[in-house]
């Protein structure tokens, strides 16, 4: 992967994933029940391990024994979210990284306040969303509909790096294009495939991912770039044998489970600026 011109270089992707695949991070999800299953497979196939628990009387408990904290807000109640605050407490003791995934923030008044409430609980190493979800937690004006973006990405980079620098995190806009950002340094991100916006959980598996990469990458930027890399990159190659929707999300499996370093090598498609 090209270097980022003048600053520090940047973890390849495929080195990050070989990490881990040999070591196996445990990554603690407390995410929606439309994703679960699809979201714990697609770990699998990565070479992670998963664990989905949300119950407030384990979350901490569970945090303890994790190496990376994912927090989706898809399907929201208030027990829901007084777990997700405590083990996103939990995880800042431990130092674990925390992934935020605000799903639907700027459709509803709960669902915004909750992704901002969060955002404050603890710090987060990647915050991941569409362009409207992250507009929304900066407090721009917009909307979403539903979890869907009513924007496009380059909507949200500004507000990306408002955030990025506001709360010393990496901010990751995902589109037709991603864009991450940690304030200082920026990555814009080629690889994907249309059909990937055409199934249920792509973004919250993107999510997903981006915890286990952060789980084998301290440094929160290069870790959230090799995620959408390696995930993209496992959609183009699905898509390849010009699948419908069904038979794209059983490939996208298959494609995570079989990519390899020299694949991503050869297709990653990332510019720095």
């Amino acid at each position: 992967m090209e270097d980022n011109p003048g600053k520090k270089t940047v973890e390849k992707p495929s080195d990050i994933l070989e990490k881990i695949r040999r070591e196996h991070p445990l990554v603690h999800n407390i995410t929606n029940y439309v994703v679960m299953n699809f979201t714990a497979n697609v770990l699998l196939a990565l070479g992670a391990s998963p664990v989905m628990a949300h119950a407030i009387e384990e979350v901490e408990e569970m945090v303890g024994l994790a190496n990376a904290l994912v927090i989706n807000i898809g399907t929201l109640s208030q027990p829901w979210i007084d777990s997700m605050a405590k083990a996103a407490r939990a995880a800042r003791r431990r130092s674990i990284p925390i992934v935020l995934d605000p799903v639907g923030a700027g459709a509803t008044r709960f669902r915004t306040e909750a992704a901002q409430r969060l955002i404050d609980e603890a710090p987060v190493a990647v915050l991941r969303g569409n362009a409207s979800e992250i507009l929304a937690v900066a407090g721009k004006k917009g909307s979403t509909r539903g979890v869907d973006a009513a924007h496009g990405a380059e909507d949200a980079w500004l507000a990306a790096g408002d955030l990025a620098k506001t709360y010393g995190t990496v901010v990751a806009v995902t589109g037709a294009e991603d864009f991450v950002t940690d304030g200082l340094r920026i990555a814009r991100i080629a690889n994907g495939h249309a059909l990937m916006g055409r199934i249920t959980g792509t973004g919250c598996a993107a999510s997903a991912i981006t915890g286990a990469f952060c789980a084998a990458e301290t440094d929160a930027f290069a870790a959230a770039i090799g995620a959408l890399v390696t995930f993209g990159i496992a959609g183009e190659l699905a898509a390849r044998p010009n699948p419908g929707p069904g038979t794209f999300q059983v490939g996208l499996l298959d494609a995570l489970d079989a990519i390899d370093s020299a694949v991503i090598e050869e297709r990653t498609r990332v510019t720095f600026s």
